[in-house]
């Protein structure tokens, strides 16, 4: 039996994503959607725009989700957070968690800009990016979410993603919000530890959730919650805090950091990728690595 398999919850049991949605078998941001409500419950409204969640959640007017959506364009997630958190401020509802929901699509390219004002002027909404590395919903384009190397339809296998990821965790410290995380499926209690903090603090909080998609990085339904923890153990994205752009604590330690090249070959958009090649990205990882362990020293 895998350690999947065997791990037990102590997650409420409340649901408010319904069962038998549109999602496709093993949607790592079905699951983080899930671990996310169960921490904010039902006072909340979901700012979406296009994204792979705008299909899930279903056709108007039905909706597989139990709180209040508001369905906006690409780039305005963010804004239009702002927006609904100021009205309802207006009629004197203050209890109301106010979420921008998007992709790395709508998150780092396309809805920056409203996500930077909004951070600017530490607006109070949480902003919570899903990331399965690439325009998803659309035909697994390329975005800047998309790590060096991998293949999408835009950047296709003689022509792969030469960039590495774009560090949107970096670029939201630089903002100096007072709460930003990053979490990962594969450890649900600490996204739920985290949306709980969250939830108490006012002002603009960030999200950065991994969440594998099985149909663009061409990998097995069932190994999705696998791919999210190896790639926290190998060090691909590190699970840590910061507050205020400042203070750093990083919430999962790496006693033996995993090699990355298993994690690649569960994955036909690296499949590509020759022994070389595999050498540079490990050597870039680690790299990465060394300035988070730098950071959490406060060196």
């Amino acid at each position: 039996m895998s350690k999947d398999k065997k791990m037990k919850l102590s997650l409420p049991a409340e649901e408010y994503v319904g069962q038998g949605n549109l999602a496709c078998q093993g949607c790592g941001a079905n699951l983080a959607l899930r671990y996310v409500l169960k921490a904010l419950g039902p006072k909340t409204v979901l700012c979406i725009p296009a994204c792979c969640w705008a299909v899930i959640d279903g056709p108007f007017p039905q909706s597989c989700l139990s709180v209040s959506v508001y369905h906006c364009a690409f780039e305005t997630a963010a804004s239009t957070a702002t927006g609904v958190k100021a009205g309802l401020d207006m009629v004197g509802e203050t209890e109301m968690n106010v979420v921008a929901w998007a992709g790395d699509g709508g998150t780092l390219d396309i809805g920056i800009q409203a996500l930077s004002g909004a951070a600017e002027r530490n607006d109070d909404i949480i902003y919570i990016c899903y990331d399965n590395e690439a325009y998803m919903n659309t035909g697994i384009q390329r975005s800047s979410g998309t790590p060096k190397g991998a293949w999408t339809t835009t950047t296709p296998v003689k022509f792969p993603k030469e960039q590495p990821k774009k560090d949107i965790d970096a670029i939201m410290a630089a903002h100096r919000i007072p709460y930003q995380a990053t979490a990962s499926i594969a450890y649900p209690e600490d996204l739920y530890r985290k949306m709980l903090k969250a939830k108490s603090i006012k002002g603009t909080r960030f999200f950065h959730i991994f969440a594998p998609c099985p149909t663009g990085w061409k990998s097995r339904p069932e190994d999705a919650v696998k791919l999210a923890r190896m790639a926290v153990q190998n060090g691909l994205f590190p699970v840590f805090e910061v507050e205020h752009g400042e203070k750093f604590t990083l919430n999962i330690k790496l006693q033996n950091k995993k090699p990355v090249d298993d994690y690649l070959k569960l994955q036909g958009r690296f499949r590509h990728l020759k022994p070389a090649d595999i050498e540079a990205l490990q050597a870039e990882v680690d790299r990465e690595w060394e300035r988070v362990l730098k950071r959490a020293a406060g060196c």
